[in-house]
């Protein structure tokens, strides 16, 4: 892999260009979350046909995931970013033109494959820049993610808001989110590959290290989805509280994680990645239990509140783990990914199930015995602890080839 050296303003100018392609991939997200009811009634399906549409953007990460590290390796990392970034934001489009369920399933798959093979992409360079740093920064990037889709929901409810038409919408988004995704995949790493260097595969199983890692990625990012999605509905049925406030914890539980993740670096870098998760997994068991015995709305707020920080800087601290996890990053970083978008899928429907069989209560009793996994199996991230070891040294051929969350 041949590489230009990179300098301290270099490093600098390459981190917040990486910042802002985690802001961007995140505006998709919160661009498209907010027109889900327009896209729905335009395709003219049902709830239950809508659920199984948004199975597939999932799936379609999941399959693509592995590709990412060989057209890094292809292309280089700079234009490799470049072209997968923009296949996300300009697959923005798609799911508001599908006139039926088939189509929008096919549209969602489209638009999760993008997705999926330009978060690996940006987590991987993120990981790259983070050892050349010598320095933590994957909970800030991810925390650049949060507040990209906090600016895509508002822009989105402000158009819902107006009546705007989601393919008017949509098209202006991802042709000014394209622009700025192109401008700063500029900033980032130009890794590339040696002529005499052997390709990745193009598909491939993660490594066993990879799927150690995934699971605590996924006891974290299934605390996230059943949060996100039934806090409001928890605090509606469960503790009888008004539509208003039930809202409002779902919007502070999401403010609650983006600030944790935008702070997270200075506390892992002065703790380490296995006592931060060990401490933030007890906390987040903490408020799980909190939750499950609330007597009222604002002690289960503070569950909820608790749940957020604890698990806030798991999946950056995931994917930094997995990037220096051996000898091929880009493809541990997609095993990775692909079992927290797992756990992202499967969540709301989990607790949905538990909770029609049994009750809420019972569903959040799942969601804490989950946290309390973060304690427990916190040390298979110790290849992302700074504070033990050196950053690895990640050889130039999976560099490039690997240059991601609910």
């Amino acid at each position: 892999m041949s590489e230009v050296g990179y300098g301290a303003r270099e490093l600098k100018r390459a981190r917040y260009a990486v910042a802002t392609v985690f802001c961007v991939h995140g505006a998709v997200t919160g661009s498209f979350a907010t027109r889900v009811p327009w896209i729905q009634e335009h395709a003219g399906v049902s709830a239950g046909q809508l659920g199984i549409a948004l199975a597939f953007p999932a799936l379609g990460a999941s399959v693509a995931m592995p590709l990412a590290g060989w057209v890094s390796h292809r292309f280089g990392a700079r234009t490799a970013l470049r072209g997968l970034l923009a296949l996300w934001t300009l697959a923005l489009i798609l799911p508001s033109l599908a006139p039926n369920l088939a189509v929008l399933c096919v549209a969602l798959f489209a638009y999760g494959a993008s997705a999926g093979m330009s978060d690996v992409a940006m987590n991987a360079l993120g990981v790259e820049v983070e050892n050349r740093l010598d320095r933590s920064i994957m909970s800030s990037l991810h925390g650049m993610w949060s507040v990209g889709a906090l600016i895509g929901s508002a822009a989105g409810t402000l158009a819902a808001h107006l009546g705007s038409d989601a393919r008017l919408h949509h098209l202006l988004a991802a042709v000014t989110l394209t622009v700025v995704g192109f401008i700063a995949c500029g900033g980032v790493l130009d890794l590339r590959a040696t002529e005499d260097e052997e390709p990745p595969p193009r598909f491939a199983l993660p490594p066993r290290s990879a799927l150690l890692i995934g699971a605590v990625g996924f006891c974290a990012v299934f605390a996230e989805g059943a949060s996100l999605d039934w806090s409001a509905v928890y605090l509606r049925d469960v503790l009888d509280t008004s539509a208003g406030l039930a809202a409002a914890c779902t919007t502070a539980f999401t403010l609650t994680m983006a600030v944790a993740r935008l702070a997270g670096d200075r506390i892992v870098d002065r703790f380490g990645a296995v006592r931060t998760v060990r401490v933030g997994g007890v906390g987040a068991a903490l408020g799980g239990l909190l939750v499950v015995v609330a007597p009222n709305p604002a002690v289960a707020m503070v569950g909820f509140g608790l749940m957020g920080l604890g698990i806030a800087v798991v999946v950056p601290l995931a994917f930094a783990a997995a990037g220096r996890s051996g000898p091929n990053p880009s493809q541990a970083i997609a095993g990775v990914a692909t079992i927290t978008y797992t756990s992202g899928l499967i969540a709301p429907s989990a607790i949905g199930t538990v909770a029609d069989a049994t009750s809420l209560v019972v569903s959040f009793g799942l969601v804490t015995f989950l946290a309390c996994g973060l304690a427990v199996f916190a040390g298979v991230l110790r290849t992302g602890d700074r504070t033990r070891t050196k950053p690895a040294e990640v050889s130039p051929a999976s560099a490039g080839a690997h240059g991601q969350g609910s």
